[in-house]
């Protein structure tokens, strides 16, 4: 052997100090990779769908009791076409407060929208009384109400009818 510690025959150094599994560094290698192994494999929780809009059940409407529906007090928008009731809720920007035919919102629009007059005149005044009959229109003005009936079947939902009061379903 030479002074400073080789070996001159060419075999290796004999080692001072054996090597531990268990130093520090190992130890946090390996903590690492059992905390990687268990955020991979742990369940995940089950995925839920989100809550669809409630269900719509078929009502009968009175003009007293379709008046409420008009998008106020975060109430759906209503509005009724020759005795259909439609839900407008989507179209909330049109026929809520604040839109451009938001008179019709809560109430029968027939006559307002065969004759393309968003006037507060073209509605029914008295809840209580008869629906309007539409007389007076004419054959165009006919034609105009069926077309924006088709539009609403096409794009709104039909959640009712209108009749009027003396026909209304008793309460349970």
């Amino acid at each position: 052997m030479s002074d400073n510690g080789s070996r001159i025959d060419g075999a290796a150094p004999v080692a001072t100090q054996a090597a531990s599994i268990a130093s520090p560094i190992n130890l946090i290698l390996f903590s690492f990779l059992i905390l990687l192994v268990y955020f991979r494999l742990r369940p995940s929780p089950p995925s839920s769908l989100p809550k669809g809009p409630a269900p719509v059940v078929f009502h009968t409407f009175t003009p007293p009791t379709l008046k409420p529906y008009n998008g106020e007090k975060d109430m759906p928008v209503y509005l009724a076409v020759r005795g259909k009731v439609f839900d407008v809720t989507p179209g909330k920007n049109f026929y809520g407060p604040g839109g451009p035919y938001e008179n019709f919102a809560g109430r029968d629009a027939s006559r307002g929208l065969a004759c393309g007059s968003f006037d507060e005149d073209m509605l029914t005044k008295d809840l209580y009384g008869p629906l309007d009959d539409l007389s007076g229109l004419g054959q165009d003005e006919m034609q105009a109400m069926q077309d924006w009936e088709d539009r609403f079947t096409d794009k709104y939902l039909v959640v009712g009818k209108l009749v009027p009061l003396s026909e209304a379903p008793e309460e349970r």
